[in-house]
């Protein structure tokens, strides 16, 4: 028997049976109380937490009492850490969330994506979630969408065309809600009827920005929500950038459509690099300072991909190729080599003779004269007496004529 890994692979040990749990047990309520105290991403606190505990955490920053204090921190930061332990109310926040049709979620629990485990000491405290769906489940086929938020028309088209032959293929697009390519990924998705998932830096209770309300509120309906914020917590210009190692973490791989040479979304393409996951970027014009950052990532760092077969290729399973690009079958190409030779030997103006012909393709007269009479009934060559030329077959746009088909 066979267990399952955090991409969905089988491994070599049976999976555990989950321990039961109660909605408000001693743990989960310091995760949620830890959550309205420490910002995300704060690898010291990161670092408290794997050593004391959650509940011994918790305790020790709602205690004024000094000799409880965590070590390594300074008075300044312990003192703040406490004012805002003051006001943590886990079992209200917890509530909150169910009361909106949400959850939180645990390292451990059954829904937990493991491949958060990947950022170390500055993995979630915990998740808060609103939607129906299973969130690992949704994870183990995830890529995530980003770009710039003053995105461009091209930019905009690329990511929602993306993002909706993702959601085609049966893969989960995830991004952060935000204006521009972040927005346009989810529309995208949302439009195919596929599965999404928006990572915020702010609480699930909280629109932002206020100009994706609507958008936000469908993705709690038809996907998925996830933050590390308690409800009700406003998003911060550090909050943005610690909520791009979730969405770096949390997918397989990171898809760069639209970016300036200074982006956040650069920071979570190279977050994406730093933890092993695919990193990717939609080439755009040299003109456009919105596409500088992206082409950047390219000269080494990402590789280039134009749509969804070419994204899965990458980032799935072995034999999810993208199908072979060619450009259009001309006749020309399907003529054998003396034909060719032949037909590359008339002159591109006038005519000339089957004899002089032969001489210039280098071939025997007979031959030479055969394949002239199979070019013209491919209608390559037309012939006026004893004189063989190029069949004229359409007009170019200077007025000039064309030969051959």
């Amino acid at each position: 028997m066979t267990g399952i890994d955090a991409w969905g692979f089988a491994t070599g040990a049976p999976p555990a049976p989950p321990a039961p749990r109660q909605p408000y047990e001693p743990q989960r309520t310091a995760r949620a109380a830890l959550t309205r105290i420490l910002e995300p991403g704060d690898e010291t606190a990161g670092r408290w937490l794997r050593e004391m505990g959650p509940v011994a955490l918790w305790h020790a920053l709602a205690d004024d009492d000094a000799a409880a204090s965590p070590t390594g921190a300074s008075r300044t930061k312990i003192a703040g850490l406490r004012l805002r332990a003051a006001r943590a109310r886990p079992a209200e926040d917890l509530a909150e969330v169910a009361a909106l049709g949400g959850r939180f979620l645990c390292p451990g629990d059954d829904e937990w994506p493991s491949q958060l485990d990947d950022l170390g000491d500055a993995r979630p405290i915990g998740l808060w979630v609103r939607g129906k769906a299973n969130l690992r489940l949704w994870a183990l086929r995830s890529v995530s969408v980003v770009g710039a938020r003053a995105c461009t028309e091209y930019g905009a088209h690329l990511a929602a065309t993306l993002s909706a032959g993702l959601a085609d293929r049966g893969w989960t697009v995830v991004s952060g809600a935000a204006y521009g390519i972040d927005g346009a990924a989810h529309r995208g998705t949302l439009a195919a009827d596929g599965a999404t998932i928006a990572v915020l830096a702010c609480g699930v209770d909280y629109a932002y920005p206020r100009g994706h309300t609507e958008l936000i509120d469908r993705i709690a309906e038809q996907g998925l929500l996830v933050a590390e914020l308690a409800p009700g917590d406003h998003p911060t210009r550090s909050r943005f950038v610690q909520r791009n190692r979730v969405i770096a973490a949390l997918t397989r791989g990171t898809v760069v459509v639209e970016a300036e040479l200074r982006s956040g979304s650069l920071v979570t393409a190279r977050r994406a690099l730093a933890l092993g996951r695919y990193t990717m970027g939609m080439p755009g014009p040299v003109t456009s300072g919105l596409s500088a950052g992206v082409h950047q990532l390219l000269r080494g760092e990402a590789a280039v991909v134009t749509d969804a077969d070419e994204v899965i290729e990458l980032v799935g399973s072995i034999g999810d190729l993208a199908p072979e690009r060619r450009g259009p079958t001309l006749v020309r190409d399907l003529l054998d080599p003396v034909a060719t030779r032949v037909l590359e030997a008339l002159p591109a103006r006038g005519g000339t003779d089957s004899a002089r012909l032969a001489r210039e393709a280098g071939t025997p007269h007979d031959l030479t004269h055969a394949k002239l009479l199979e070019l013209q009934s491919l209608g390559f060559v037309q012939r006026y007496g004893d004189h063989w030329e190029l069949a004229r077959r359409a007009e170019s746009t200077d007025g000039s004529r064309r030969g051959g088909p």
